[in-house]
């Protein structure tokens, strides 16, 4: 569908939902036309006022003058001065595909890039042009794979996607905005409904009587009525401009194939969907860590650590790069798959133009980890900023740990403390399984209906892992308190506990480390004829069995 076609439709959709209020608005009127000829007194009163009422929202959508402009993501504007190199490949990228280069340039913390163009008169007129570049994606992407995501991206420049978003993203907004409108009624009169029904409860109460329960179901009604047949347009609307999207991405990669070379922008396709999942455990488990304790990375690796996790998990990525998405994010998603995507580049000829491995894409920057810090400033909130940082990676993950095993509270801890009626504590826990009641205690635990129905061995195994989950965290958390428990940092797995304190001769598995004495330690306590004795040993000061 050529530009003039797409840019015919989106016109026809936006006038359908100026059509569609109109309509609303004439059915209101007619309705009320009927009241006034054939209902009399307050009756007909309070359904004009009704009607007025839900005409309001109609009439301030459809008079949504302005079209919405997004600020986008937030990030850092980076002049040529700035990035030189960066904005040297920006403009020999725009040549090649002839097209204006973006007027600005801003660095974001996504895994994303994309154009943006402040288009006038609904796309009739060219605007200011963005650039929004990920400087994860700049860590994890190769330079030619880079000029590949860039090409697409100028591809939508060149088709006119930029100017004909105004009028998609101006429909989008204004159907948005009405059902906000008939939202935001319908929350006001259930609000109004409960207050007055939990007023007349209080009253009942008062005189001895029992309270009515509240019900808001019929209140909001009528708005909600309208809302659902806007719902149903932004529905149509969305699919409708679906095919055209996910058509201008099919156009756009296969510019993009053109100019930088098919290998280079089906790589980098590939690498996407590895590179966001990455960033979003990396974010998860490295980067906001220290949050609980008040404590941040040190200064510039909240987002430059990431190069260090993709370093030490490639064999990862590659499981990752192999599993495409084959279906799109949400059914509005305006991107195709990234499966068929990569399939259709790859069907067409080689043009001799294998992707080139290269260095990383930051190594573009002039001094990345300045570029890193200055992220971290226009990112993060205030509030986060004002977190002391740790000196190395190692003391953020050993307070981190320190604060989650001493706070954990497992449903082991909520049944002790019932059970027992006495704080959850290892040594209360210890006593419980030296008297012979753990079993007892475990079926107070949340459990499924076929544990729960289970008897005797089988209830044992169906309930000793979960066991065993719970008992090693209140271990942890006593070797913790008493300063013999230490954490390994790694990049490439999960963080290990490791025990500084002396083990026994004779524990289990004394001869596999202090680490296999605690795990036998904690099977011991588990068995079907438990044994605390082991787990006592490596404790030395807690509580002996009662006697």
């Amino acid at each position: 569908m050529g530009a003039t076609l797409r840019a015919l439709r989106a016109l026809v959709l936006l006038c359908g939902f100026y059509l569609l209020s109109l309509l609303l608005l004439a059915a209101l009127a007619g309705a009320d036309a009927a009241v006034v000829t054939w209902v009399h007194g307050a009756a007909g009163i309070k359904i004009v006022a009704v009607s007025v009422l839900l005409a309001v929202p109609v009439v301030r959508g459809m008079f949504m003058l302005r079209t919405p402009r997004g600020d986008g993501p937030p990030g850092i504007d980076v002049t040529e001065a700035d990035e030189p190199r960066l904005w040297a490949l920006v403009r020999e990228l725009a040549a090649a595909t002839g097209t204006r280069a973006p007027d600005r340039i801003v660095l974001t913390a996504d895994v994303n890039a994309a154009v943006s163009e402040d288009a006038r008169l609904l796309g009739l007129r060219a605007g200011p042009r963005r650039l929004y570049l990920g400087v994860p994606l700049l860590t994890g992407l190769t330079e030619a794979q880079l000029r590949g995501v860039l090409a697409h991206e100028y591809g939508h420049y060149t088709g006119g996607d930029t100017r004909l978003s105004a009028l998609v993203v101006r429909g989008r907004a204004q159907i948005a905005r009405v059902i906000e409108h008939f939202h935001e009624k319908a929350a006001g009169k259930v609000a109004a409904e409960r207050g007055r029904q939990e007023k007349a409860a209080a009253k009942r109460v008062a005189k001895g009587k029992d309270a009515k329960e509240v019900d808001t179901t019929g209140a909001g009604v009528t708005y909600r009525m309208m809302a659902s047949v806007y719902k149903l347009y932004g529905k149509l609307y969305l699919r409708a401009s679906l095919s055209t999207a996910r058509a201008q991405e099919y156009a756009a990669d296969r510019a993009a194939a053109r100019i930088a070379g098919r290998d280079a922008i089906a790589s980098a396709l590939r690498e996407i969907p590895a590179l966001s999942a990455s960033h979003g455990f990396y974010l998860d488990s490295y980067a906001t860590l220290g949050l609980p304790v008040r404590l941040l990375p040190p200064r510039g690796q909240f987002f430059g650590g990431f190069a260090r996790l993709l370093a030490a998990r490639e064999e990862e990525l590659a499981g990752l790069r192999a599993e495409l998405p084959t279906t799109p994010a949400s059914p509005y998603d305006s991107h195709p798959p990234i499966a068929e995507r990569v399939r259709r580049l790859e069907a067409l000829p080689a043009d001799g133009r294998a992707a080139r491995a290269g260095g990383p894409a930051l190594a573009l920057l002039t001094d990345a980890e300045r570029t890193l810090a200055a992220l971290e400033d226009a990112v993060l909130s205030d509030e986060i900023l004002r977190h002391p940082r740790a000196a190395t990676w190692q003391e953020l993950l050993d307070a981190a740990m320190a604060e989650g095993v001493s706070t954990t509270h497992t449903p082991l801890h909520r049944a002790l403390a019932e059970y027992t009626g006495q704080p959850a504590t290892l040594s209360a826990l210890l006593d419980v399984v030296d008297d012979g009641r753990l079993w007892r205690l475990a079926e107070r635990l949340p459990l499924s209906e076929q544990a729960a129905a289970a008897k005797g061995r089988a209830f044992r195994e169906f309930v000793r892992p979960r066991l065993r989950s719970s008992l090693r965290t209140m271990v942890l958390a006593e070797f913790s308190a008493r300063s013999l428990l230490s954490w390994e940092f790694s990049w490439s797995h999960a963080a290990a506990a490791r025990l500084t304190g002396q083990v026994p001769h004779d524990a289990p598995a004394a001869d596999g480390g202090p680490e296999a004495a605690l795990e036998a330690a904690v099977d011991a306590a588990l068995a079907d004829h438990p044994d605390t004795a082991p787990l006592r040993a490596l404790l030395p000061s807690a509580a002996t069995p009662a006697g």
